[in-house]
């Protein structure tokens, strides 16, 4: 895999800062895609979370029709659409309809978990049975739907995904286990692994699914990326700022009372256990941080170890300023726009 042009990628969870509003998360967002679009980003993927305030994106496929109409060149997508919370047939309508307004430039990226607890999780869908195969045969129905082959006899052969569009959205599956890698592998679908919730078996994993992998109409080759927390920054007081809020949102996050919002000076004295403090030290391998030379060693060595050639950044900060200053210092130290020109 060449890893000389690493392409960035940016995912972001319109997170809720102190202070701020769930509105305001969400316009947020909408300036980062466009400001990414700019710099030379290649794709914007935004997420599905529910029942938590501190994350405002609930509905991708909503955000994702007015983000395609404010940006031009950046692939936009789902990192992911949770499909325990749907049915495959609306996911297909959903995405032809992207497909539709901005063809060539939507990614479906789709995740097994529901994106948030089980009440939540049986709200948003009764019929769920939390079950894998289900998960599975949501991928056939889905890949029927989006090629009309339903086989005679069943109900894909009789209902066609509106509208219908000669372009089909690229199929992503996530994972931070790597199960999902070997059904991506059999579907013929490309991977994305969430280092950034998961720091160990991400190579691995990855090595399983191009391993397994079986060519599809929609993909000859694999593909994959994968996600991690980054903050590129030329001041160290930011830096150790950013990973002292990193530090305490996971251990706010694994205690199971959910993250709120917070600001440095709130937990700069917050004292740890020893557990908590090796916890830390675990979490802290889901995150890069440093400036732009540092960054760019980083990433680019964690590119190799995945044999990977696109990094998805997912960046929370304090202050909205420096999550975009963040993504500005990554696409200079990569020379995105050199690599756009190479490409």
């Amino acid at each position: 895999m060449d890893t000389k042009h690493i392409r960035l990628s940016v995912l972001d969870q319109s997170p809720v800062r102190k202070g701020v509003t769930a509105e305001q998360a969400v316009k947020e967002t909408i300036e980062l895609a466009k400001y990414t679009d700019q710099l030379g980003y290649t794709r914007f993927w935004v997420s599905e979370h529910h029942n938590t305030s501190s994350l405002a994106g609930s509905t991708p496929e909503v955000l994702l029709a007015y983000l395609g109409s404010q940006t031009k060149n950046i692939r936009i997508g789902s990192g992911g659409v949770m499909m325990p919370n749907h049915s495959a047939l609306k996911v297909a309508e959903n995405f032809r309809m992207l497909e539709a307004l901005f063809p060539g430039r939507v990614d479906l990226g789709m995740g097994r978990a529901p994106g948030t607890d089980r009440l939540t999780a049986a709200m948003l869908n009764p019929s769920n049975q939390f079950r894998e195969q289900d998960f599975i045969e949501q991928l056939y129905d889905l890949r029927n739907y989006f090629h009309d082959t339903g086989e005679l006899g069943t109900p894909q052969s009789k209902i066609r995904a509106i509208p219908q569009v000669k372009t089909v959205p690229s199929m992503w599956l996530l994972s931070s286990s790597g199960q999902s890698g070997i059904f991506a592998a059999h579907f013929g679908m490309a991977f994305s692994f969430a280092h950034f919730i998961n720091p160990t078996g991400g190579p691995e994993a990855v090595a399983a699914y191009r391993e397994r992998f079986q060519p599809s109409d929609d993909l000859h080759e694999p593909q994959v990326n994968v996600a991690i927390f980054v903050f590129c920054s030329d001041d160290e007081e930011k830096i150790k700022r950013h990973q002292t809020l990193m530090d305490y949102r996971f251990n706010q996050f694994e205690k199971g009372g959910g993250i709120t919002p917070v600001g440095y000076e709130d937990i700069k004295n917050v004292f740890y256990s020893a557990y908590e403090q090796e916890r830390i030290l675990i979490n802290r391998k889901r995150v890069i941080t440093g400036s732009p030379d540092e960054i760019k060693a980083k990433l680019t060595r964690l590119a190799k170890d995945y044999s990977v050639n696109e990094i998805i950044a997912v960046t929370i900060t304090e202050d909205f300023e420096d999550r975009l200053q963040s993504y500005e210092l990554l696409a200079q130290a990569f020379d995105l726009k050199q690599a756009i020109n190479f490409a």
